[in-house]
């Protein structure tokens, strides 16, 4: 199927976002069956070490397949430029009306010593989950019919944070799929050459330490804009 419908959609500001933030993640829901998609809304290009946006967007693809992802999307807007626009809200919520996810995760909060593009990222998601189910607006969607996205998670790049601002946070065990998120990473190879190998052992030991406060063996944080809930509480505490 050219536009699948997905379980879950993570949606990062550049390609190698979704892996550090949520790489174990989405590989663990790969596992369980969910079919999970990564949306890109930039190339990530230019940066320092990659010679053209093709070898990045194949390091995204080599990326995926490590995680399991049944599918990723690069959009067309603009890196060092991704501003939280009516046409980025737009172009965002089309890939939520033609993949009708159950969940989004996308990027929340904001990276002081990084890019702004990511907090820029977390304008756009929450904006275009709410564009998504608009009625009465067919012109600007494509004629794509509106979808209500049912539930949205943030995670998360702060790694200069202790917890990210204003957090109520969920963590999730990553114990036996952070080797795929590492091992997702690695693929950016443009990105983490020799020198910043160092890079990939931080991001190993902040999994850890994330997880330790759950009491797993790893993990990555979750947070819900909303209050959380539960149906089957012994299942959410014990499962």
């Amino acid at each position: 199927m050219s536009t699948p419908t997905l379980d879950v959609l993570a949606v990062g500001a550049h390609p190698d976002d979704i892996e550090i933030a949520c790489g174990g993640i989405v590989a663990k829901l790969a596992l369980q069956g969910y079919r999970v998609g990564i949306v890109d809304l930039t190339d990530g290009e230019p940066t320092p070490g990659c010679p053209s946006p093709e070898v990045r967007l194949a390091e995204a693809r080599r990326a995926a397949k490590t995680l399991g992802a049944a599918h990723r999307v690069t959009l067309d807007l603009p890196n060092r430029r991704l501003f939280d626009s009516f046409e980025a809200r737009v172009t965002l919520a089309k890939e939520f009306r033609r993949h009708r996810p159950r969940l989004v995760i996308g990027l929340g909060g904001k990276t002081p010593t990084a890019s702004p593009d990511h907090y820029q990222a977390s304008l756009i998601i929450e904006a275009a989950v709410f564009y998504s189910k608009l009625t009465k607006w067919d012109d600007r969607f494509d004629g794509l019919p509106p979808y209500t996205v049912p539930r949205r998670l943030e995670c998360f790049l702060g790694f200069d944070l202790i917890l990210p601002s204003d957090c109520r946070p969920m963590v999730v065990d990553i114990g036996d799929t952070l080797d795929k998120k590492l091992a997702a990473i690695a693929c950016y190879e443009s990105q983490f050459p020799p020198e910043k190998a160092h890079q990939l052992e931080r991001f190993r030991t902040f999994a850890l330490q994330q997880g330790m406060a759950a009491g797993f063996a790893a993990g990555e944080v979750l947070m819900s804009p909303i209050a959380w809930g539960a149906r089957d509480l012994m299942g959410l505490l014990f499962g």
